[in-house]
C-alpha cells in the first residue's frame, strides 16, 4: 500500500500524529521513498555589531570569488556558500538603529510605540509582527507530516536577562518578544528533562497502541515485525509510567561538561555545548526550525580568549581609520565565523536519520547581523552568509543586490521551506516578491 502523504495516510485509517514517529519509516506505507516528506531544517544565527566589510565582503560576483579573512573558516564549504551583499533593513519608524537592526531583522515590520530609548533616536516598543522563523514554524507545526515536538528552539549564548528590543529578534506576534535560552544546562532540561504531564503523556500512548493495530493490516510480514518492536516499545513506556519511573529516552543525548559558568569568559565552551544540543535535537527531529544568538545589539562581549580586553560594541564604534580597532574586530567576525563553521562540519558529520546525506544537505544556515557597519549604524547591506543545501538555492556563489528590502529575503526564506507567502512584515517592502536569484 503506497500513500501519497502522511496526511492522506492519516486521514485514511484515522490515526493520530502521535503514532507517525513509530511508522512513517516502514518500506510498505511507501514513506521512506516519499520526496515530499523531506525535512527541511532553517537555523538562522546571529552575530551583533555590524562586520568590517573590507575583510568580509568578498570583491567578486558569481561563483568565482575568493573569501575574505573574517569568512576563512568556511572555505572547506564553499561551493555550499551564498554570500549576499545589497540587503537592506527599510524599515524606519521609532526606535534607534540598534533597535531596528534587532527587532526588526527577522520580523520585517516596524516597532511598536514604547518607552524604551535609545540613542538619539525617539523610544520605542517591541516589534509588532512575527518573525519569520516562527511563522515558519507556525505552518510546518500546522501540517502532521511536518509537526515536530518543539516546532523550533531559541538557543542563546551570553544573551543578558534584560529584556528589551536590543536583545531580542524572535518574536511569537506582535509585541511577544521570545527569550532565547543562553544556558545549556537549562537547554538540556528542556529537551531531554523529565515528562512532567504523566497524565497526557498516558493518554497519547493509548492513542498510539489503538493506532498500531489499525496500522498492523497494510503491513508486509517483514514491517510486522517491526512493528512488533514499536508496540514493545510502547508497552515498556506504559509500564514505567505505572511504576512512576522517569520517561526513558530512545535517543543518545550528548554529554555535557559539568560545571561550565555560563558567563563571558566561557562562551567558547558555552558556545560548542548550545551547538551540539542543536545538531543534536535536529537530528532526532524534534524541532526543523531553530536560532542561535549571540550576545546582543550592542553587546559588549570581552573575548579575553582572542587577546581582546576591549569591549566588541565600544570598539565597533572605533573609525576605520583606527587599525588596532578594526584589527580586533576583524578577528572577533573570524571567530563568530569558527562558531558557524563548527555547526556547519557538525551538521555535515551528522548522517540524515532514516535517510540519505547528512544534516546539511537539508539544512540551511543563515548567519545575519542587525547592522551593516557598527560605527555607522548603516541598515543597508544587512550580512548575510548561507550555507547549507536544505532551501534547494543554487550555492557557491557570491551575489550582489541593490537596496532590495530584507522583506523579500525573508520571504524567499518561507518559500523555501514550502511556506509560499505573499507578503512578509510590512507589505510595502514586499512588492517585488521573493528574491527569485536565489534559485
Amino acid at each position: 500500500m503506497r500513500y501519497q502523504s502522511r496526511r492522506a495516510f492519516l486521514k485514511e485509517l484515522g490515526l493520530s500524529t502521535a503514532v507517525l514517529p513509530l511508522v512513517m519509516h516502514l518500506p510498505s506505507l511507501g514513506f521512506a521513498a516519499d520526496r515530499a516528506i523531506r525535512k527541511q531544517r532553517l537555523i538562522v544565527m546571529f552575530s551583533p555589531n555590524g562586520i568590517v566589510p573590507k575583510t568580509y565582503w568578498p570583491d567578486e560576483v558569481g561563483d568565482k570569488f575568493e573569501l575574505k579573512e573574517i569568512m576563512q573558516p568556511l572555505k572547506a564549504y564553499q561551493d555550499q556558500m551564498l554570500v549576499i551583499k545589497g540587503v537592506a533593513d527599510r524599515v524606519r519608524g521609532d526606535g534607534d538603529s540598534h533597535m531596528r537592526g534587532m527587532s526588526c531583522l527577522l520580523t520585517g515590520i516596524e516597532l511598536l510605540p514604547g518607552n524604551i530609548q535609545g540613542g538619539s533616536h525617539t523610544p520605542a516598543g517591541w516589534a509588532s509582527g512575527q518573525s519569520v522563523d516562527q511563522e515558519i514554524k507556525r505552518f510546518l507545526q500546522s501540517q502532521p507530516e511536518t509537526h515536530t515536538r518543539f516546532g523550533s528552539l531559541e538557543f542563546g549564548v551570553n544573551v543578558p536577562h534584560r529584556a528589551d528590543p536590543w536583545t531580542r529578534m524572535v518574536y511569537a506576534g506582535s509585541n511577544k518578544p521570545i527569550a532565547p535560552i543562553d544556558d545549556p544546562y537549562q537547554m538540556f532540561e528542556k529537551i531531554y528533562g523529565q515528562m512532567k504531564d504523566r497524565k497526557s503523556l498516558a493518554s497519547i500512548l493509548d492513542n498510539v497502541r489503538e493506532d498500531l493495530k489499525k496500522v498492523r493490516t497494510k503491513l508486509s510480514r517483514e514491517d510486522k515485525q517491526l512493528l512488533e518492536e514499536h508496540e514493545t516499545y510502547v508497552r515498556q513506556m506504559e509500564q514505567e509510567l505505572k511504576a512512576g519511573q522517569e520517561q526513558k529516552l530512545s535517543i543518545e543525548v550528548p554529554v555535557q561538561e559539568v560545571g561550565v559558568k555560563n558567563d563571558n569568559d566561557h562562551m567558547p565552551v558555552t558556545s560548542k555545548m548550545q551547538i551540539d544540543l542543536m545538531v543534536n535535537s535536529l537530528a532526532n527531529d524534534m524541532a526543523r526550525v531553530a536560532t542561535l544568538q549571540y550576545t546582543n545589539s550592542v553587546g559588549q562581549a570581552r573575548m579575553k580568549w582572542l587577546g581582546i580586553e576591549d569591549g566588541h560594541h565600544g570598539l565597533s564604534h572605533k573609525p576605520d581609520s583606527d587599525k588596532d580597532a578594526q584589527e580586533k574586530l576583524t578577528k572577533i567576525n573570524k571567530w563568530f565565523c569558527e562558531q558557524l563553521a563548527y555547526l556547519v562540519q557538525k551538521l555535515d558529520k551528522t548522517p540524515e536519520p532514516n535517510g540519505e546525506g547528512t544534516l546539511l544537505d537539508n539544512t540551511l544556515v543563515v548567519w545575519t547581523n542587525e547592522l551593516g557597519k557598527g560605527n555607522s549604524h548603516t541598515l543597508n547591506d544587512v550580512p548575510l552568509v548561507l550555507v547549507g543545501k536544505g532551501l534547494d538555492f543554487k550555492m557557491g556563489r557570491s551575489l550582489q543586490f541593490k537596496m532590495v528590502p530584507h522583506n523579500r529575503f525573508l520571504m524567499s526564506l518561507a518559500h523555501g521551506m514550502g511556506h509560499h507567502v505573499k507578503t512578509f512584515g510590512n507589505p510595502n517592502f514586499c512588492g517585488d516578491g521573493i528574491l527569485s536569484e536565489l534559485t
